[in-house]
């Protein structure tokens, strides 16, 4: 009895410890240096050295790419190939940073983009994406607050944009970040595509067309005309270049940084990871890499045809930590009286999964839904994800969708649980003779673990039934937490009376008064409505339960709902309400079942 008490005790502080260790500060980033010069980057052939990966989902997880004592990663530092000579910008070069945004768009000619849910522009200096805002999504709640800004334009403090050119392989005048390309029209709209026209004045003709769709994805096609009698070779590039340390959340179960599919296999590098790295390269037919925040994702696809040498660089200056992705293509030769060209992609915008699932289906994209962070349960979290998003279609409220999912996982799991708690109705009758057995052979603790062994083999009772339903609910648990904690869809989305965004945490606390009183207390003093029902639920359920027979094991299970209330009241919402919900059908199922047995009320609960 004791030895199965304490492999209880051990799951559930053990889930507590992990769910704890969730919760670190957020890191504070250094104010960024106002001062900054372009510096030159190379683009190289290599190969990605292999992280450990997750066979469940082909992935590796956070783990930083090996690195050499100076910082350099092994690809770079065992790359003998020869390096391409021209240099690529990632960085800013201005000096002086405006105020605000408006004034650095202001300086700059611009085509405006129009879809029904991005507004932005491309600045015709460079031909670079760098404005762009989710028409869809918001900072807060509140109507009123402002659009959430992916991209930002190249001269401000936190410069993020895209940027797309050739890299030729012998010396030749190609368009840079400082070229002004002329525009045949001023609006880019879905289905009304953009050309910019540039002419080096020694035969060659650079084009590049900009194309979107009615969500986030850009079409870029680079188009090169030679009229010389000379043969030119070129490499198309992409990059996405992120000035300053974004803020992040700070859980380590959510990945925000950098990121790319190659040959089939996830990597993930944090920021700081980056840091000390430098660098880190792969190579790849087909992919893709991009930058990515909890709910935002800005992803270069090259063509999924061709192998394409990529990279995740991070370089210093002055002061300012900028951040880069980018591709380098195969060789493209040019004929002289001929044209050849490119095509890739650019997504920018939410991580909504039903999007990047269909773009992985109609577009050929390698596992791009593994943009979103659906963890090690990656094989329960998406199917639950797709689940509610169903039984939302019909009920319109993702809270609602919440407790009917939960009924439904506990039809799945009923024939399980029903054993179980059958069981532990049986130990919950034998609780007068375990008490006797306690009292004749308390003084020899093997003796009275024997005599309990014969009393559940001759009643067949099996004490270790007790651990099932928790270990069933823990990877339901998790998987539910991913969903709620990492995709957009929950952002935001409201259940009734106070909870407005299922995933943030109840924003009512008992330490106020629920609200009656004008005080906020401090963070860790937000204990909501939600938390303290859950609370309430876990404390009847633990009652229902057969009881210890150690009393310090009795003493620390007595606890527990307590201390579960305070380290949930910081979860989302629907986590809480999910937990709540469980726990309330649980006791239903549980009472019905030592009624069976006949267990009186007073018994059951004692």
């Amino acid at each position: 009895m004791i030895e199965n008490r304490n492999l209880i005790l051990a799951v559930i502080i053990s889930v507590g410890i992990l769910m704890a260790s969730e919760f670190y500060f957020k890191s504070q980033q250094l104010p960024p240096s106002l001062e900054d010069t372009e510096k030159a980057e190379q683009l190289a052939d290599a190969t990605s050295p292999r992280a450990p990966t997750d066979p469940s989902r082909g992935v590796s997880e956070n783990i930083p790419l090996p690195s050499k004592p100076n910082g350099q990663s092994i690809a770079q530092a065992s790359n003998s190939q020869p390096q391409l000579p021209t240099r690529l910008s990632g960085a800013l070069d201005g000096v002086n940073f405006p105020e605000n945004r408006e004034a650095t768009l202001s300086k700059t000619p611009r085509i405006d983009i129009i879809t029904p849910r991005l507004r932005g522009s491309i600045s015709l200096k460079g031909g670079i994406i760098d404005d762009l805002l989710l028409l869809d999504y918001r900072e807060t709640l509140s109507k009123e607050s402002s659009n959430i800004e992916i991209f930002n334009p190249k001269g401000a403090v936190n410069a993020y944009y895209a940027q797309f050119g050739w890299v030729p392989t012998r010396k030749t005048l190609v368009p840079t970040a400082e070229t002004v390309w002329t525009a045949n029209r001023k609006v880019l709209e879905p289905g009304t595509p953009v050309t910019l026209t540039w002419n080096n004045g020694d035969g060659l003709t650079f084009k590049r067309t900009f194309g979107i769709d009615e969500n986030f994805m850009f079409t870029i096609t680079q188009e090169i005309i030679n009229k010389s009698s000379t043969p030119m070779t070129f490499h198309a590039f992409g990059l996405v270049s992120r000035r300053t340390t974004p803020e992040t959340t700070g859980f380590y179960i959510l990945h925000e940084g950098l990121l790319g599919v190659s040959n089939d296999t996830l990597t993930e590098i944090d920021y700081d990871d980056l840091q000390d790295l430098g660098q880190a390269k792969q190579s790849s037919k087909g992919g893709w890499i991009g930058i990515t925040d909890k709910y935002w994702l800005a992803a270069l696809v090259p063509d999924q045809k061709t192998e394409n040498n990529s990279r995740f660089l991070h370089t210093k200056q002055q002061g300012v930590d900028t951040y880069q992705v980018d591709f380098v293509g195969p060789a493209i030769r040019v004929e002289p009286r001929t044209a050849k060209l490119t095509e890739n992609q650019l997504f920018v915008g939410a991580k909504e999964v039903r999007l990047l699932d269909a773009y992985e289906k109609e577009m050929g994209i390698g596992r791009f839904d593994l943009a979103i962070d659906f963890g090690w349960f990656y094989f329960l979290t998406k199917p639950i994800f797709y689940a509610l998003l169903w039984i939302n279609n019909h009920v319109l409220n993702l809270g609602v969708s919440i407790l009917i999912l939960t009924v439904g996982i506990k039809l799945v799991f009923f024939p399980l649980a029903n054993k179980s708690y059958i069981s532990m109705s049986k130990m919950k009758k034998l609780q007068p003779k375990m008490a006797q057995i306690k009292e004749r052979f308390g003084d020899d603790k093997m003796r009275m673990n024997q005599e309990m062994m014969d009393l559940y083999k001759k009643e067949k009772v099996n004490p270790a039934s007790g651990c099932l339903p928790i270990l069933i609910q823990i990877p339901v648990f998790f998987a539910l937490y991913k969903v709620l904690f990492v995709t957009i869809e929950m952002r935001h989305a409201p259940f009734f009376g106070w909870v407005q965004d299922l995933s943030a945490p109840d924003p009512t606390t008992m330490f106020n008064l629920f609200g009656a009183i004008p005080w906020n207390p401090p963070e860790f003093m937000m204990i909501g409505i939600w938390p303290i029902i859950m609370g309430a639920t876990m404390f009847l359920q633990q009652k229902l339960n057969p009881q210890p027979a150690d009393p310090v094991q009795a003493k620390i299970f007595m606890f527990l709902p307590l201390f579960f209330t305070f380290l949930l009241a910081q979860f989302p919402a629907g986590l809480v309400i999910y937990w709540a919900w469980n726990n309330f059908l649980s006791i239903i199922q549980q009472w019905v079942i030592m009624r069976r047995m006949g267990l009186t009320g007073k018994e059951a609960l004692q």
